[in-house]
Formats: C-alpha cells, sequence, structure tokens
C-alpha cells in the first residue's frame, strides 16, 4: 500500500467514525443544556461556589461570569506556577518566571495552550495535574457554555435572559467532558500512553550516553487536551512524542478526539433551535472547508516539488515515521482548523504551501469544525454575516431562524471578524519593526516572517500550535503572545453574548416566500464563500509576504 493511498484510507475511517458518533453526542448534549434537573455532584458544586443554577441571566450577568470565573483561573495558575519551586512533586524544578508564568496562565485559561517552556524540563506533576489539566477541563467548557448562550439567543424571543453560566458551566464539565476523558484516557493507556506520578530517570541511549525523563498522568491529560481542543503537551515534542501517541492507531483516534465534539455541536444547534436541517447545514459547510483543506494539504506535502522529496515519497522533514506524511497531513489540519494546538509533526518543517495551508486554517477563525464551543458560536456569526450579504444583493431585510438581522446585529458581528485580524497585523507588524524580537528568528526571509506571522495568529485565535523555529521564551513575545490570547479569547465572547442577547429579546419574523433558506445546499456554498472571501480579502498580503512567496520561491 502507497503512502497516497493509506492517508485516503484513515481519512476515510476517520469520516466514519465521526459520522457514527455525530448523532448520539450531539443529541445527548442537547439533552444536557435543555435539562432543568441538577445531579446530586452538581448541586454539591453549587453549593460550594454559591451559586444559584437555577437563575436565568441576561447577557451582562453571563458575561460577568465568563470573566470572573476566568480572571480567578489565571490568578490561580499564575500562583501556582510561581510556587512550584516549594509544591510537592515538583520534581526539582524551580518556580517559572513571572513573565512566562503570566503567558502559560493565560494560554490554558483562554483554551489556547501555547507553550514557550519544554514541558518535561519546566512543570511538576502539582502544576501539571492541578493546574494544566484542570484548566483543560474548564476552558473547554467555557467554550461550550458561550456557544449554548447564542444558540438560546436564536432559539428564544421576547426575552433577553441566556440561562445561567454556573449550570451551563457545570454541566459541561460533570456531564460531557469529564465523561468522554475518562474514557479515551483508558483507551490511550491501552495504546500505549503511560499515566504515572513517577519521578526523573536516566535513560540509556542507543549511541551511547543517558538521557532524563520523567513521566506522569499523561494518558488523562492528552484524552482532555484533544477533546477540549485545548492542545498543548506534557512532552515538548507534544503529540509526536510516543508517551504521548505511541502508535499510528493512537493517532487517528486522537484527531477523532479533536473533532469530534466541534462537529457534534451542530446537531446540538439544530435541536435546540427546533430544526436539524439548520445543524446540517452548518455541518455541511464545516466539513466541506475541513475536507478541501485536508486534501490540500496532503497534496502540498506529498507532490511538493524537489529531488529529496521525490525520493522520499513526500515531505518527510519534521514528521514521525510511524505516522508518515498522509496521518501527519490530516493532524495538522485538524488541529488548526480547530482552536487546538496539538502537533504531531513540526509545521515549520511542511512545504512552505503546506505552512501556508496550516495558518490560514487558523486565519479562517477556526470554524471548520473550530474548537469546542467557540468553532459553532464563530461559525454562527460567519452565517450572520453570510446572510446580512445575501440580503444586500437581494434588497431584502436578512432574517436568520425567524430574527431579523438589523444596524445593531451586523455591527456585533462585524467587530467580532476585526478583533482578530487586528491583533495578528498589528502584533505581527510591531514584532518585525522592533530589533528586539526579530532578533527570536531562527530563520531569515520569508520563513521568518512566516514564523512571526503564525506565532501571532495561534496566539490570536487561540490555537497554540507554533512553527517550532521561533525563540518565544523572552518577555516580548511572553508578554505580547499573552496580550493576544486574552484579547482574542474575550473580547469575541464579548460580542457573541451581546448578539445573543439582542436576538433573544426580538418577536420572531415568521418565514415568508422571500425568506433565504438557509438550510439548503446553496446558502451553504454561500457561507463557504464568504468565510473563504473575508478571509483572503483579510490576510492575502500577509501570506503573499511568508508561506506564499516561500512556497512559490
Amino acid at each position: 500500500m502507497g503512502p497516497v493511498t493509506a492517508g485516503v484510507l484513515q481519512l476515510l475511517a476517520l469520516i466514519g467514525a465521526l459520522a457514527l458518533a455525530y448523532i448520539p453526542l450531539g443529541t445527548y448534549m442537547a439533552r444536557v443544556y435543555a435539562s432543568d434537573r441538577h445531579w446530586r455532584v452538581e448541586r454539591w458544586i453549587y453549593k460550594g461556589i454559591g451559586a444559584d443554577p437555577d437563575t436565568e441571566m441576561r447577557w451582562p450577568a453571563y458575561l460577568r461570569g465568563v470573566l470572573a470565573f476566568s480572571v480567578v483561573g489565571v490568578l490561580f495558575l499564575y500562583l501556582l506556577q510561581r510556587l512550584q519551586g516549594v509544591l510537592p512533586r515538583s520534581l526539582g524544578f524551580r518556580s517559572i518566571d513571572p513573565d512566562q508564568a503570566f503567558n502559560t496562565a493565560v494560554s490554558f485559561v483562554t483554551n489556547t495552550n501555547w507553550q514557550s517552556y519544554y514541558g518535561e524540563q519546566a512543570m511538576g506533576h502539582v502544576v501539571q495535574t492541578a493546574g494544566l489539566a484542570v484548566q483543560n477541563f474548564v476552558s473547554a467548557a467555557v467554550g461550550i457554555a458561550v456557544a449554548v448562550a447564542l444558540v438560546r439567543g436564536f432559539a428564544r424571543s421576547r426575552t433577553g435572559e441566556l440561562g445561567n453560566f454556573w449550570a451551563d458551566l457545570v454541566r459541561g464539565v460533570v456531564r460531557v467532558l469529564v465523561p468522554l476523558a475518562a474514557v479515551a484516557a483508558v483507551v490511550l493507556v491501552a495504546c500505549g500512553a503511560i499515566q504515572n506520578f513517577s519521578g526523573i530517570h536516566e535513560v540509556g541511549q542507543f549511541m551511547g550516553g543517558q538521557q532524563q525523563w520523567n513521566g506522569g498522568a499523561v494518558a488523562s491529560q492528552e484524552a482532555i487536551k484533544e477533546i477540549g481542543t485545548n492542545g498543548g503537551g506534557y512532552f515538548n515534542a507534544n503529540s509526536a512524542h510516543p508517551f504521548e501517541n505511541p502508535t499510528p492507531f493512537s493517532n487517528l483516534f486522537e484527531i477523532f478526539l479533536i473533532l469530534v465534539i466541534p462537529f457534534a455541536l451542530t446537531r446540538t444547534f439544530g435541536l435546540m433551535v427546533g430544526s436539524v436541517r439548520q445543524g446540517y447545514a452548518i455541518l455541511a459547510t464545516m466539513a466541506t472547508i475541513w475536507i478541501g483543506f485536508t486534501a490540500l494539504m496532503m497534496w502540498t506535502e506529498f507532490a511538493h516539488h524537489g529531488p529529496a522529496f521525490d525520493l522520499a515519497g513526500g515531505a518527510y522533514e519534521g514528521k514521525e515515521v510511524r505516522f508518515g506524511v498522509g496521518a501527519s497531513s490530516i493532524f495538522a489540519t485538524s488541529t488548526t482548523l480547530t482552536s487546538t494546538g496539538a502537533v504531531n509533526a513540526f509545521h515549520s518543517s511542511f512545504t512552505g504551501l503546506g505552512g501556508g495551508v496550516a495558518m490560514l486554517g487558523m486565519m479562517l477563525g477556526e470554524i471548520a469544525p473550530g474548537g469546542t464551543g467557540s468553532g459553532l458560536y464563530g461559525m454562527l456569526i460567519m452565517a450572520v454575516i453570510a446572510v446580512f450579504i445575501a440580503g444586500l444583493m437581494v434588497g431584502r431585510t436578512p432574517e436568520y431562524l425567524g430574527k431579523k438581522i438589523g444596524s445593531r446585529e451586523i455591527k456585533l458581528a462585524a467587530c467580532y471578524i476585526l478583533v482578530t485580524p487586528a491583533l495578528v497585523l498589528v502584533f505581527t507588524a510591531l514584532a518585525m519593526a522592533l530589533p528586539t524580537p526579530a532578533n527570536s528568528m531562527t530563520n531569515s526571509g520569508a520563513h521568518g516572517f512566516s514564523e512571526i506571522l503564525y506565532a501571532y495568529t495561534s496566539a490570536s485565535n487561540n490555537n497554540g500550535s507554533a512553527f517550532a523555529g521561533l525563540n518565544a521564551d523572552t518577555q516580548w513575545f511572553n508578554s505580547t503572545l499573552g496580550l493576544c490570547m486574552l484579547f482574542g479569547r474575550f473580547l469575541p465572547m464579548v460580542f457573541v453574548l451581546a448578539l445573543a442577547g439582542s436576538l433573544a429579546e426580538q418577536t420572531p419574523v415568521p418565514a415568508t416566500a422571500g425568506t433565504l433558506r438557509t438550510d439548503k445546499p446553496l446558502y451553504a456554498g454561500l457561507l463557504v464563500g464568504t468565510i473563504i472571501v473575508i478571509t483572503g480579502l483579510t490576510y492575502f498580503p500577509a501570506l503573499a509576504l511568508g508561506p506564499l512567496a516561500e512556497g512559490l520561491a
């Protein structure tokens, strides 16, 4: 079997597994967030945090809950890292420097999981499990909660109430993420991923000499980092490390974990708004972009010109031989089209055009299928934009799911899509113009520019992956990338929740013969075109200076 055939077969197997999980998981999540009953363990949590889960919240109160919870998370994780030197099971590692502790705390709370440190050489067991792993659960639950609030905005009428943030957060963790992560961790252990709290061991090398390795609760953290589209990793090599991702099967399973909730949330959306066909339209849009990008990535990595690539059968540099080009291409596309950031290959070693495909996946807003929750609400924002464009073309007031898209709604949607491009382009320009950050580049020319562009794209879109050719552990990058993560996560949430509140207050508009059918292939095609055109107009000049220039050279 050739490597191309193997890659295609793995892609087909992945699509089949996602199709099997789509209806049961999507239906289950719809029931979770529509239920008015509370489990006993959930009541204990509500009592412990002093929250009333039955109180409905308008969007300002819901937003205050999101921000307050996230601020506490940042402070707790920051202090945990600063105190690591005196904590038990620290493996002898010192406390984390202030700028790096800030960057890491913000990174994990914002579901970015950007790492400017070597995990196995910096973080002890307490910080990894009580700090980073916990944030992997709750940051993912926050994203789902905001998405559910927006869906309620479409589903409800003549009220500004969007549910209860604390109830949505706790249910997301207790009923969705913890059970899935527990099952996934067992599967990963069975595949060979490690799960222990051992210390540092001296290990002999094939070529002589010794190397130090430490253990850790890797399988459990690997499971939630993929399920919650968090990213990051226990080890610096991330999902290319055999302790995190031992076999080709575990590799495909981890890709499945990355994609399963974001895709299934489209069914949750359809059920909650009372039309599964609307969910299928959003699913078709996401799937079209994901499959298209995966095919493009595989083509650039298998068929790129050059005698070395021709002899090897593809661009093998920076890729694990146990996965190959096909599986690495699927992983790279899936992790950059979601807000995951986990990698099983070094993206900096991809071909120029392949690195551009990964970068463009993040620039779309990570909506195909996107992160847990963030992908759905990002796609719904683009759906509003697409409806508005269609309304302009036919001279009719745009409507989506029975709600009029007026000036207030389109302003909020426009602000949402402008946040991340502004962060990416402004900070990239500053880093290239100033001498100190530019000195962190290990490559010059187009590839060096791509390293910095990729870093700010990854941080601002809360992805977390890196080109791995940039020394990001400096005060400049720890600080500015941390700011990009904060603004890139929470400013869009402000506009999403404000839009949800505005929609929930409206009176539904009955459909007429002139209403645009948003559950048809025509609209899905319009939505795909809108996403590609908006992203292309925004980022094409920057892409032309980096990956396009390198790929066409």
